[in-house]
């Protein structure tokens, strides 16, 4: 029998207690590492999107610098969410599945920054022993070849560690005194030999102590070249090439070298200090190794400047305001379209607040279900607020113009809780799923713990997806276009306007969709899972009570995703339909969901329809 299908070998999950000893000032120790997480996040993003945005900077030296971001961004977040809810929310489970995944994941991000570390002293020792083969030696080939070598050397080293744990029986034994599992912290709860691991993990830190070896041997050689250089400035210049390869070599190795010899040699030494320790070395190289190279690459520096500064005050490239046409083809209709979307606006309003005032005061409303219902009446709010008001002004008032800021500021928000929106569908999806999969455990697993962080999810996702929008827009020249063919800025619509190229906007943008076709995969994967369980249900009377409570889900996500979908595909495929149609579907795709989601609520839920019945149709 197979390691992995013998079930009573494994726990189901394991405890993760954060950092021993210091229990009492986890919450405050959350955030420095929370501030750590988000530094790591923005500037490796910036330092991604600079090397792809600038042609300058596609060489060899960024390549790899841009691989170093990918991996500290997968490093960090492979480990600190995890970590944050142990601190804040007190999540410490996770299950044997997952935490094999984490040690997978954590250890390969470990060996990948190695390596590449490692081709990065290979780019230096090239660019300073033998710069005038430089091009010819690092040829975009040998580049690819190198990447991959650092993918597959990491999957050879890492992927026996999850076949050594799976092996392992652990006799109930789940508690791991750690912010996340790691290879040796989860073996030495076996009741079983654990030689085999020990020896493999020596293993693989003399290979990465041979990575260090070629790295020292390659600045020995670089040391060697620069000393023979005949003048002190170029002996600077050539210092200077190297010197952020060095510091983020020593951001790396440094904590690395302190938390392996206080695990192997420092037995008299608190245990909060080795998990301290651990800790930092997969916190501090994602968050300074961008800082490092903003701070001392000097066409980083300039390109972030230029995307920070100048292109926010730079007037030449920017036009003052923009003007929104509405729907051009139907302006002698405008004062009367206007009519049905200020009906629309008045039912979100009214309906949105009456179901946020429902759920403030009604206690047996203090649900997880109900508390999604709220957030997405709440989105509701906000989407309508920031494109109706505008539209009603264009088509009453001919209030058309909107400045720059305005139109950027429009831009963000509808983007934002257009996302926000599709992420709660997920996790409502999720809430549901619980409910009828696992109704007995209901309660336990959707605390209000595991509510925040899902809803911390909803608005930080967006956040960091629709934050470049923003960036991708003002580093554009519009060369004084400013007529826009719409009733509200959104960003294609922004970019298409610029007179210069726009493929880094289009392809981020199809980014950003892959994540929503992404959220609808989850939601159709948890509904084949709902379905699967109701039709196990012994009665047509279960299978019926079941399928309702999921029937105002349902209805919200076709209010939401078809005018959505049909907006889209008309987008990219009605090359024929009369321009109007293309902003009018546009239009219902912002408008229709926030004046039918408390509708269907209103109508479909027993709790919310009582409630309204009982204030409005007093009893005599």
């Amino acid at each position: 029998m197979s390691s992995p299908n013998v079930s009573e070998l494994h726990p189901s999950s394991f405890l993760l207690l954060g950092i021993p000893g210091l229990e009492a000032a986890q919450r405050w120790l959350g955030f420095p590492f929370c501030v750590l997480y988000l530094t790591a996040l923005l500037g490796n993003m910036m330092i991604l999107f600079v090397i792809w945005t600038d042609h300058s900077l596609h060489q060899p030296m960024f390549y790899f610098l841009a691989m170093l971001s990918v991996v500290d961004l997968s490093l960090s977040t492979a480990s600190i969410p995890k970590m944050l809810g142990i601190f804040w929310f007190s999540l410490r489970e996770l299950c044997f599945g997952c935490c094999v995944t984490q040690v997978f994941f954590i250890h390969f991000f470990t060996v990948m920054e190695s390596i590449i570390l490692l081709a990065m002293g290979f780019d230096c020792y090239v660019a300073i022993c033998n710069p005038l083969r430089y091009t010819m030696i690092l040829t975009n080939r040998l580049i690819r070849v190198i990447a991959m070598a650092v993918v597959v050397r990491s999957f050879c080293m890492i992927s026996p560690i999850v076949f050594l744990l799976l092996r392992l029986p652990y006799c109930g034994h789940r508690i791991i005194p750690h912010t996340y599992c790691e290879h040796m912290g989860v073996a030495r709860l076996a009741c079983a030999s654990i030689r085999a691991n020990v020896y493999f993990g020596l293993g693989n830190i003399s290979i990465l102590c041979l990575d260090i070896l070629l790295i020292i041997i390659s600045y020995a050689k670089i040391l060697c070249t620069v000393f023979h250089l005949p003048s002190q400035d170029a002996r600077l210049k050539a210092l200077n090439t190297c010197s952020s390869h060095v510091c983020v070599i020593l951001a790396f190795f440094g904590p690395l070298l302190f938390s392996v010899l206080t695990h192997r040699f420092g037995h008299n030494i608190p245990q909060y200090i080795h998990i301290l320790l651990a800790n930092l070395y997969v916190v501090i190289p994602p968050a300074l190794n961008p800082v490092i190279y903003g701070i001392r690459t000097k066409q980083i520096q300039q390109q972030v400047r230029r995307l920070t500064m100048s292109s926010i005050n730079n007037t030449h490239f920017h036009p003052p305001f923009f003007i929104l046409l509405g729907i051009p083809g139907l302006e002698s209709l405008h004062i009367w379209i206007a009519f049905p979307f200020c009906m629309v606006y008045l039912t979100s309003l009214v309906g949105n607040i009456t179901i946020l005032f429902m759920i403030k005061t009604e206690h047996t409303l203090h649900q997880p279900m109900f508390y999604f219902l709220a957030t997405l009446s709440v989105i509701d709010l906000g989407l309508a607020t920031y494109t109706i008001p505008k539209m009603l002004g264009i088509f009453w008032f001919h209030l058309q113009e909107i400045s720059f800021r305005g139109c950027l500021t429009q831009m963000f928000f509808i983007h934002m809780f257009t996302g926000m929106e599709t992420v709660l569908l997920v996790v409502m999806a999720y809430d549901r799923f619980v409910a009828i999969c696992s109704p007995l455990q209901y309660i336990t697993i959707l605390t209000n713990k595991t509510v925040t962080l899902l809803l911390s999810i909803v608005v930080g996702r967006n956040f960091i997806l629709v934050t470049p929008f923003v960036f991708l827009i003002l580093r554009l020249p519009f060369c004084g276009h400013h007529v826009m063919p719409h009733t509200y800025c959104e960003h294609m619509g922004l970019a298409r306007l610029a007179c210069a190229p726009i493929k880094v906007k289009v392809i981020y943008g199809l980014m950003v969709i892959s994540n929503i076709i992404m959220d609808v995969i989850l939601i159709a994967s948890s509904y084949v899972l709902i379905l699967r369980a109701v039709f196990r249900l012994p009665s047509q009377e279960a299978r019926l009570k079941a399928l309702n409570t999921c029937g105002s889900h349902v209805c919200v996500m076709l209010c939401f995703y078809t005018p959505a979908f049909f907006s889209f595909m008309t987008h990219r495929f009605g090359r024929n339909i009369p321009h109007y149609i293309h902003i009018l579907l546009a239009n219902l795709y912002v408008v229709i969901p926030p004046s039918l989601n408390p509708v269907i609520y209103g109508i479909r839920t027993k709790q919310i329809r009582e409630r309204i019945v009982k204030i409005f149709v007093p009893k005599e």
